[in-house]
């Protein structure tokens, strides 16, 4: 069995002490302090972050970005605060975008009327592809 060492001192004399919210509690002789083993957490894996981050570059709304992913918006916008990305400016464009399988999009790709236009991304989106066109807002 692994023995933690003390989180503040750096002891490795340490004594168990009970349980706690069934987590075990440690003792540390040498500075006296009480504590858990450190939990993992809820990590979210960086593709998303990274997915969320271009989304919200291509102009897609937080909400929108939390309906595609299924990540809170409330995380996507402490990512973007995190990593200090500036919002995108508002143009006479904006971002629609379909999710598609792989089949669909090459259909979609196949005609030309579908290619032609203001532009257009694609990127893996999981098992399929988000297809992100750009259009003018209609006066």
């Amino acid at each position: 069995m692994h023995i933690p060492q003390c989180p503040k001192c750096g002891s490795q004399k340490i004594i168990k002490s009970g349980v706690v919210n069934n987590r075990q509690r440690f003792h540390c002789k040498k500075c006296s302090y009480y504590f858990t083993i450190n939990k993992l957490g809820k990590k979210i894996d960086d593709y998303y972050v990274i997915k969320a981050l271009q989304l919200y570059l291509e102009g897609v709304s937080l909400r929108e970005i939390e309906r595609l992913l299924g990540v809170s918006h409330v995380s996507v916008m402490n990512w973007v605060r995190k990593y200090n990305i500036k919002a995108p400016e508002r143009y006479d464009y904006r971002p629609a975008y379909q999710i598609l399988n792989h089949q669909e999009l090459q259909e979609f790709i196949s005609k030309p009327s579908n290619i032609g236009g203001s532009g257009m991304l694609i990127t893996e989106l999981g098992d399929k592809f988000m297809l992100i066109k750009w259009e003018r807002f209609k006066d």
